[in-house]
């Protein structure tokens, strides 16, 4: 009998969301029968679509807003919309195994009646969501202790934890108390089969001689407010050759376009919004520095930004603030700000690796060195693989041994 996922995400529309897709094309590759449930989005409003072999159903989601209220009322729609598909999604196609993957923290509860059916449950931990919910709202309160709570039942009821880092693993370890066999690391690294640099275009560059790039999503733990301020301070030092352009798309792209215009910034700095792989490609292949300004907060040390593997698999030298899992991510492909006056200290290390073309190639070849032996996408497959056969091991009623180090490398 095939074996049959079920993937749900909430906060991005598949193939837009890569780690996902990724998951997903790996293990239809190696022979699961996989279907993903997941929001519509800008670009992907099909509701049924079948890519690649994989079935991809798509619900309408409410549009994000800034705000508790709206955060609950997001969420809440999502987590309706994702039970009732997902009962029909099992009626058609069947599964055995559900993997949720957050945030937010709550598709756990689409899982429990299926679990009394026998479908095994695995935890995709994206993001760490009650440190998410400080980063955005900056108080503990009574929503933040329903985040502990909500990650805590994720933990109970999920069978398999696959963590995006070891910071990661070890929350799944001490505060979710799984045990060591049924928690495993599975990294997002950029395929590099499909992410790959392309000629650069100066063009986009304008009349500037130097292009600074940025991808992410634009939300307020991005940090994208410091980089205006980093801009700022640039062109009051006088510099007029350097250029930013920001792409991505989020709740704060409107708020931040009217700052840029405030700050009188428009002809230094642009935002993009979302755009499709290959122009986003085409601009950071161009870039002669890339940024990560992800402001420093608990939220944000722990968690391991795709951005920072996406910047090294194209060559290209980073300045971000000095951040755990930034730092163990690139290492010696990056400098890191931590001076007092934060917005200057960053703004001088763009300048500094400006006038130093010899310092960027050689922290680029070393970041793209880093991708290709270390961090890919290829290198957490065989640890993707083996937690679904954790989890299958579990289904048909045995325990399962966990993979041997040699089969899956620590990254750590």
């Amino acid at each position: 009998m095939k074996r049959k996922i079920l993937i749900i995400v909430e906060n991005l529309p598949v193939p837009f969301d890569t780690r996902v897709w990724k998951e997903a094309v790996a293990l239809h590759k190696a022979g699961y029968a996989v279907t993903v449930l997941c929001p519509k989005g800008k670009g992907f409003d099909r509701a049924h679509e079948l890519l690649g072999g994989i079935h991809i159903y798509r619900h309408p989601l409410p549009k994000e807003r800034n705000g508790v209220l709206g955060y609950v009322w997001e969420f809440g729609c999502a987590l309706l919309l994702e039970s009732v598909y997902s009962w029909w999604i099992y009626a058609r196609h069947g599964f055995h195994v559900i993997q949720g993957c957050n945030p937010p923290d709550n598709i756990f509860v689409v899982a429990i009646p299926f679990k009394l059916l026998g479908v095994k449950y695995i935890f995709d931990h994206h993001d760490l969501s009650p440190e998410l919910y400080i980063s955005k709202y900056g108080r503990r309160d009574v929503l933040y202790k329903i985040q502990l709570w909500l990650e805590k039942l994720t933990f109970r009821v999920s069978e398999v934890v696959m963590s995006t880092n070891n910071s990661y693993r070890d929350i799944a370890l001490k505060r979710g108390g799984l045990a060591v066999e049924d928690v495993f690391v599975v990294r997002n690294g950029p395929d590099l089969n499909s992410f790959r640099a392309v000629p650069q275009n100066p063009a986009l560059k304008g009349d500037k001689k130097y292009l600074i790039g940025y991808v992410g999503t634009i939300s307020v733990q991005e940090g994208l407010d410091i980089l205006l301020d980093v801009a700022e301070y640039i062109k009051k030092l006088g510099r007029q050759d350097v250029y930013f352009v920001c792409v991505g798309g989020g709740p704060s792209l409107a708020g931040l376009r009217k700052t840029l215009k405030d700050k009188n910034l428009e002809d230094m700095v642009r935002f993009t919004g979302r755009v499709s792989d290959a122009e986003m490609i085409e601009i950071l292949s161009t870039a002669d520095v890339c940024v990560n300004p992800d402001k420093p907060c608990q939220m944000n040390d722990l968690s391991t930004m795709i951005k920072i593997m996406e910047y090294m698999a194209l060559g290209k030298p980073i300045v971000q603030f000095d951040l755990k899992e930034g730092r163990y991510s690139a290492q010696k492909a990056s400098l890191y700000s931590n001076g007092e006056n934060r917005v200057a200290d960053f703004a001088e290390k763009i300048l500094w690796l400006l006038e130093h073309p010899d310092e960027r190639r050689r922290m680029g070849e070393f970041g793209r060195m880093r991708v290709e032996t270390e961090l890919a996408w290829e290198y957490s497959v065989g640890s993707l693989l083996g937690a679904y056969e954790r989890v299958f091991g579990k289904l048909r009623g045995r325990r399962t041994l966990a993979l041997e180090p040699a089969r899956v490398k620590e990254q750590h």
